[in-house]
């Protein structure tokens, strides 16, 4: 890889934004100060450009092993590149399950072969894997994932009796789906009797709905509180449920956290009768109302990371009938160009985007030097350009589903480099066929 030299750019980092170079040798960054020399580096003039620390994605699908139809972990890798997300944590609802540490194992096995981008797993628990769950090293992976309500892979942890033993259990964070089941359950009965398997997608919302919601991560939290266990949220998408969270205090010592997905930041209700069923997620997109108190529990600091639950389907599948149709879509790509929308839009600064979808990520899971633009670190990097408008379209989708969400959408913003440990894995749309991901490590005593 040798030196790299990125002149000019203004570095957003730590709630600062100021124009400086910065000095990469192999995987890590060396020196940031104003007019650095180097005359065996390599040279990026970034004059004008905004520099990021790589992305951090606590959220994602990448479908392997067992879906690859829908994505792999080197497809969907290669195209969280191209959107600047330099590390990712994967669930684990795969086929098989990532419910043991021999197939946890494979997995990093897998992706230590094929990933574009650096790299995490988070450990399934399920109602009868308690024993593996003890067994399991607190550096070893990102944490546990718990499906307190029903996805894709149907991995539901129902057992209460379960459910508490796992938070008393473990030291990792334990992040969590949170729908209650029954309430969905009998919200489908009774759409089902209306309407058979055709169900308007409109429907969707009113099915996983908001008191769905509410009721499975309140009865969470305080679980969470009476453990002592340390909780995460995944997927916010009900204005009821951000009361629920604090901003008084560091996230270094909040016990509880949460997140939100840019599609609950981005769609409402309104857009399911222009975008039917590529937009039904679980939990599902809700109304506007829903969408501006998430906003407002990002901005005051209730809501701690933004992520994108990219989980993509073939068109085939999402073409299907209601019931039949798949929850999930593609994100990786589009959700640093999305939110640099928000951006322009007003609600949302660049430090803040650099908070919320960087340093807390890494703050929060422990993650051992990224998320910061710091000598010393990881030179995980994204150069954007805020003045570069493309629009979205089937020509320059990385995904290898072939569709996105966002597709006809022209955004103001681009991603033009993404650095993965030193290494210049993506220019001006254009993809190196080296890979230099690593595996993530923590700093969990």
């Amino acid at each position: 890889m040798g030196r790299v030299l990125i002149k000019n750019a203004n570095i957003v980092n730590e709630n600062k934004i100021f124009e400086s170079d910065i000095l990469l040798d192999g995987e890590f960054i060396v020196k940031i100060d104003e007019a650095i020399r180097d005359s065996e580096a390599k040279v990026i003039d970034a004059r004008g450009r905004y520099l990021l620390p790589g992305l951090i994605d606590d959220q994602v699908h990448f479908r392997e092993p067992g879906l690859t139809h829908k994505g792999d972990i080197a497809s969907e890798s290669r195209a969280a590149v191209a959107g600047g997300i330099t590390s990712f944590m994967e669930q684990p609802n795969t086929i098989p399950q990532t419910t043991t540490i021999k197939k946890l194992e494979e997995k990093f096995e897998r992706a230590a072969a094929s990933s574009f981008a650096n790299y995490s797993f988070l450990f399934g628990g399920t109602n009868d894997n308690l024993e593996e769950i003890k067994r399991l090293d607190r550096n070893a992976c990102s944490g546990i994932k718990l499906f307190l309500g029903s996805s894709t892979g149907n991995m539901l942890v129902d057992d209460e009796v379960v459910i508490e033993k796992i938070f008393r259990n473990t030291e990792m964070v334990i992040s969590a789906h949170c729908e209650d089941e029954t309430t969905i359950t009998r919200n489908l009965a009774n759409y089902k009797a209306k309407f058979g398997d055709d169900i308007p997608i409109k429907y969707h919302p009113l099915i996983r709905s908001a008191e769905a919601c509410y009721l499975s991560s309140s009865k969470a939290i305080a679980l969470a509180k009476k453990t002592g266990a340390r909780f995460h949220v995944f997927h916010l998408s009900t204005g009821i449920e951000t009361d629920l969270f604090r901003n008084d205090i560091p996230l270094e010592q909040k016990k509880i956290t949460a997140e939100v997905c840019i599609h609950h930041l981005w769609f409402s209700d309104a857009d399911y009768d222009i975008k039917g069923t590529l937009i039904k997620w679980n939990p599902a997109v809700k109304t506007a109302g829903d969408r501006s108190k998430l906003w407002e529990a990002l901005l005051d600091d209730r809501i701690d990371v933004i992520a994108t639950d990219h989980a993509p389907h073939t068109l085939q599948e999402k073409g299907n009938v209601y019931t039949q149709a798949p929850s999930g879509g593609p994100l990786v790509q589009h959700a640093l160009p999305a939110m640099l929308q928000k951006y322009h839009d007003g609600p949302l600064s660049l430090e803040k985007l650099v908070e919320k979808m960087c340093h807390n990520p890494a703050k929060l899971f422990q993650i051992k030097k990224r998320g910061f633009v710091r000598e010393g670190y990881y030179a995980d990097l994204v150069l954007v350009d805020l003045d570069y408008p493309w629009k979205v379209t089937k020509g320059n989708i990385a995904y290898k589903c072939g569709w996105s969400p966002f597709e006809g959408i022209e955004f103001k913003s681009k991603v033009t480099h993404t650095f993965v440990n030193g290494h210049l894995a993506y220019e001006e749309g254009k993809f190196s066929a080296q890979r230099n991901a690593k595996r993530l490590t923590f700093n969990r005593p």
